[in-house]
């Protein structure tokens, strides 16, 4: 008898019938929800002070992983579901039995799980042009993410890297605005922004193409589906974000969290288009961006997150803050917090990633609902559209991690994936001293050849920012393939390979070394960390490349999230030049392409500048003047790719 009447108090719950419209659902379950429930689903916070008790108490809406907030050291994806379910039980305890979507940063391949197939970088995408690989990749990494019980993914970055050029001068923003509606606007492209390899490109229409990653995560929306409204294919898809909105790579000077300084017209063009697209393809969530526009922080624009994305966009989806921002609002950092609160919902963020202090921010946010000065209906339309796409998830459907799907992550099918990712991101900038007698491919089988440098057995170097640690880290961080490995698998049985990070001179003493593979670049590094004015190759990579072309015929492989500086006399003595970015985990990709296997595709999809005084670099420039412009990529046989 109580199993019946509770079964037709379920069938009496609208919210609860999986036959019902979304928007209907959604209605009644607004209807019965208290103030309290509805400022719980709009908090996230981190899994560092998330417990059972308190997702069950506060009524949290969300739980995320940032950067290395892991379960313990090494968790397999099946600990990570096992950590989420948790989680997901006490939501489903509370009254209403609201779910919890669990957030992530899985921005190449899950890739603060362990053992996960870990992608290039989008910088590294971008030079591929292939938006179907984007796609395909989106798919593999929907799921080995909710493999491991995530729901919700914080991918992709629709940066276009440029930054708006006033000189070195600091400008008054309105003086500056004012100078762009007439006119004196020059959007150019600018590395030193610690965050380049989280962009596709610095070409909008190069970005724009690769957002079809926003369809392998969340599935191919049906024709006639609504523009703007969340879509999620099932249980094998996420929810995806389109970040960080908007600007956020054309601050000047490339300074992270900075100022871009365009007209509206050059910000919508160039900066906003990819969320056209994002949108199009019904992205669930938009993250907004730390940085301003004309000197008026982004989480705080009213303008910009309700009147442009929210309503002339037609965006039904949720608008989620970055981490922390509430406390980056203020100076000093965390100060007028109430406010703070205030300006940002009332902007028209709907979720507010706290991470941590969620006790003192739902008690101000309690109170800013209670005097009015966070309007109810503002409230109403942040927990809709929440509730929104919670339900085009399937989350009231199946809440729990799906333990079938843990066979997928880093499964050969996906490290097949992987390697192909690498094979056709890989930029061939220079082949042969002499262009008739290029160097690449190499022989497979000499007697004896040198591998060298800091980033050839170092899987960490390798991945880059965002692996396994926020920042990433060297060594054997995770599961995985390094330059060296996929070197001594690929060439014969009875070729010497040596290694040496750093050779010395004893070591070409015998003078028998066919040739030489020196893989140099950056350390590892994530959002302001990797902001660089010099962007030098960093170990003493030149020096390293240098002593070697002087002694044996030398390919130079660059593992780097941008351009770095080649100065000329270190260009001139390389025999053969390949950029292969942030590759991941399956650097046999590299070996595929160097040996001669697969033929050189990648172009570049940033401008190589000559010297970092030149920067910004904008290719649309009379006076643009790279050591390799945008596009640039030669086959072996040093024939130049078209665009």
């Amino acid at each position: 008898m109580a199993g019946e009447l509770e079964q037709g108090m379920e069938n009496s719950c609208i919210y609860k019938n999986r036959n019902e419209p979304v928007e209907a659902r959604i209605k009644d379950l607004i209807s019965r929800m208290t103030v309290e429930e509805k400022i719980g689903q709009m908090t996230q916070i981190d899994r560092v002070v998330a417990t059972p008790s308190v997702v069950r108490e506060f009524f949290i809406g969300s739980v995320l992983s940032g950067g290395g907030s892991v379960p313990f050291e090494k968790a397999l994806s099946s600990d990570w579901a096992d950590m989420v379910d948790g989680y997901q039980k006490a939501a489903l305890e509370t009254p209403l039995g609201i779910p919890i979507i669990y957030g992530i940063d899985a921005v190449h391949g899950n890739n603060s799980v362990y053992g996960a197939t870990i992608f290039p970088h989008n910088i590294g995408l971008g030079a591929t042009r292939d938006a179907d690989l984007a796609y395909k990749i989106g798919v593999a990494t929907a799921l080995e993410v909710r493999a491991s019980g995530i729901h919700y993914d914080f991918s992709p970055c629709v940066a276009v890297s440029g930054s708006s050029f006033l000189g070195d001068t600091p400008l008054d923003h309105h003086f500056a605005f004012n100078l762009f509606q007439f006119g004196y606007t020059d959007v150019a492209r600018d590395p030193r922004w610690g965050r380049t390899y989280e962009s596709y490109s610095e070409d909008v229409d190069i970005v724009r193409k690769m957002t079809s990653i926003v369809s392998g995560l969340q599935g191919q929306p049906p024709k006639g589906h609504p523009n703007g409204y969340p879509f999620v294919a099932g249980r094998n898809k996420v929810a995806a974000s389109a970040k960080h909105f908007v600007g956020d790579g054309g601050t000047h000077k490339g300074i992270n969290e900075g100022n871009t300084l365009t007209s509206y017209e050059d910000l919508e063009k160039i900066h906003m288009a990819p969320y056209l697209d994002c949108i199009s393809q019904g992205v669930c969530t938009v993250m907004a961006s730390y940085s301003s526009w004309n000197g008026d922080k982004m989480h705080s624009h009213k303008f910009l997150l309700t009147q442009v994305l929210k309503e002339k966009l037609g965006f039904k989806g949720f608008v989620i803050s970055d981490w922390e921002a509430l406390d980056r609002l203020s100076d000093p950092c965390g100060s007028n917090y109430r406010a703070s609160i205030s300006s940002v919902v009332n902007a028209g963020v709907d979720m507010i990633m706290v991470p941590f202090k969620y006790e003192v921010f739902l008690a101000d946010l309690m109170s800013l609902v209670e005097s009015g000065e966070i309007p109810m209906a503002r409230v109403d339309d942040a927990v809709e559209r929440i509730l929104r796409a919670k339900f085009v998830a399937g989350l009231f459907e199946y809440p729990m991690a799906d333990r079938s799907l843990l066979d997928t992550v880093g499964c050969k099918l996906h490290r097949e994936l992987a390697r192909e990712a690498v094979r056709k991101s890989l930029v061939l900038l220079k082949n042969g001293k002499d262009p008739k007698k290029p160097l690449l491919p190499l022989d497979r089988n000499p007697r004896k050849i040198l591998v060298a440098g800091t980033h050839a057995d170092d899987l960490g170097y390798q991945c880059g920012g965002w692996t396994i640690t926020w920042a990433g880290t060297s060594g054997r961080t995770t599961i995985g393939t390094t330059i060296l490995d996929a070197i001594k698998e690929a060439v014969g049985d009875k070729t010497e390979v040596v290694f040496e990070q750093n050779p010395s001179p004893d070591t070409f003493a015998g003078q028998d070394i066919s040739y030489a593979i020196v893989a140099v670049g950056e350390p590892p590094y994530a959002e302001g960390g990797g902001d660089d004015p010099n962007l030098i190759i960093s170990f003493r990579g030149s020096e390293i490349i240098s002593s070697v072309a002087d002694r044996v015929p030398t390919l130079a492989i660059l593992i780097s999230g941008r351009p770095l500086v080649i100065e000329p006399s270190l260009l001139e003595k390389v025999d053969a030049l390949v950029a292969a970015w942030l590759p991941g985990s399956e650097g046999a990709g590299i070996t595929d392409v160097i040996l001669g296997d697969y033929e050189f595709q990648g172009r570049l999809p940033i401008t190589w500048f000559k010297s970092v005084d030149q920067l910004p670099l904008h290719h649309g420039e009379n006076s643009y003047d790279p050591l390799f412009p945008l596009g640039f990529g030669l086959t072996s046989k040093n024939m130049k790719l078209s665009n």
